[in-house]
This record gives structure tokens, C-alpha cells and sequence, in this order.
């Protein structure tokens, strides 16, 4: 019989699954790297930076997919204030704005950034990733590089912590 699967010897591939067996998405590897319930929404990272993973790990091919795994783990505690989620929604729409006007001089067409409301609190990734238009590897460059930008814009959301009083009341 076969060991279960670890997240030491999954592969990476496209899609959600219902359990390692069937293979792993990134986000679906971050949730084992935490020690979370098997999801590709783990509670551990930030909502902003797991659509934009959720959408690249889906577009990007299978070599390149590859590299992820080390992202998976640096995505690990990125649970952030509001305020810090906003920003890293806005650095992912700066990034598909900056690429749509790219995309535009060379001729392409892009959808309007507004038709993309339906895509709800994965927007901003989605729109990222959808921005980049072919995956090369400058265009891979460029994604793992807003990744790591948007993981150093902060998280670890504090947990409270009781603080115990060595003075008599």
C-alpha cells in the first residue's frame, strides 16, 4: 500500500481536488504546509494574494507550475489588517492596468477592468493574472515577482494574547 500523500511528494496541477491523492493546487499545498483543513481557501493567507495564485496556478503550464511550490510556503501567515488587503487589491489592479495599456499599444484587446465585477473577492488576482495575456518566461518573472511584493506588503495578523498582571490588585 502507498504511503498518503505529504506535501513533500504531491505535484502541483490545474484545478481544485478533493483530496491530495488527486494532486494539489498551490493554494491546496499552502493549506497542508499550515496544518489546515485540505482547501484551496486556507485560513493563513491573505484573500487577495490566494486569487491571484488561484488564478495563475490555473493558467500558468505545467513546468512553470512547478516553481510554486516554494511560493505555497511563503504565503504561509500572510493574513493581513484590512487596510493591507486593500492595498495588495490595489497593487494587483495597478499591475492589470499597467499590462492592459501595455497590451493595448500592441493591438490586443482587453476587456474593461469593470466587466470583471462578477469575479468577486478574487478580482483583483484574477485580473493580474488575465493582464499578463501569454505566459512567457518574463511574463513568469514578472508574477513571481508581485507575489513576493505583495507578501512583503505585510500579515501575520496579531493574534491577542492575554496579558497577565504580576501586580497585586
Amino acid at each position: 500500500m502507498a504511503p498518503a500523500p505529504s506535501h513533500q511528494t504531491v505535484r502541483l496541477g490545474r484545478g481544485k481536488h478533493s483530496s491530495p491523492a488527486q494532486g494539489v493546487c498551490v493554494m491546496e499545498l499552502t493549506s497542508m504546509l499550515a496544518g489546515e483543513p485540505f482547501t484551496d481557501r486556507p485560513l493563513c493567507t491573505d484573500p487577495v494574494i490566494g486569487g491571484l495564485l488561484r488564478a495563475y496556478n490555473d493558467t500558468v503550464d505545467q513546468q512553470r507550475r512547478q516553481d510554486l511550490y516554494a511560493v505555497a510556503a511563503s504565503v504561509v501567515g500572510t493574513t493581513a489588517e484590512p487596510w493591507i488587503e486593500r492595498a495588495r487589491a490595489a497593487r494587483c489592479i495597478a499591475f492589470a492596468e499597467s499590462h492592459r495599456r501595455r497590451s493595448r499599444l500592441r493591438g490586443r484587446r482587453r476587456r474593461p477592468l469593470a466587466l470583471a465585477a462578477h469575479l468577486g473577492k478574487d478580482a483583483p488576482g484574477v485580473l493580474a493574472v488575465r493582464a499578463l495575456g501569454r505566459i512567457d518566461d518574463g511574463a513568469h518573472a514578472e508574477m513571481l515577482s508581485l507575489i513576493d511584493e505583495l507578501v512583503a506588503m505585510g500579515g501575520g495578523r496579531a493574534v491577542p494574547v492575554p496579558t497577565v498582571s504580576l501586580l497585586p490588585a
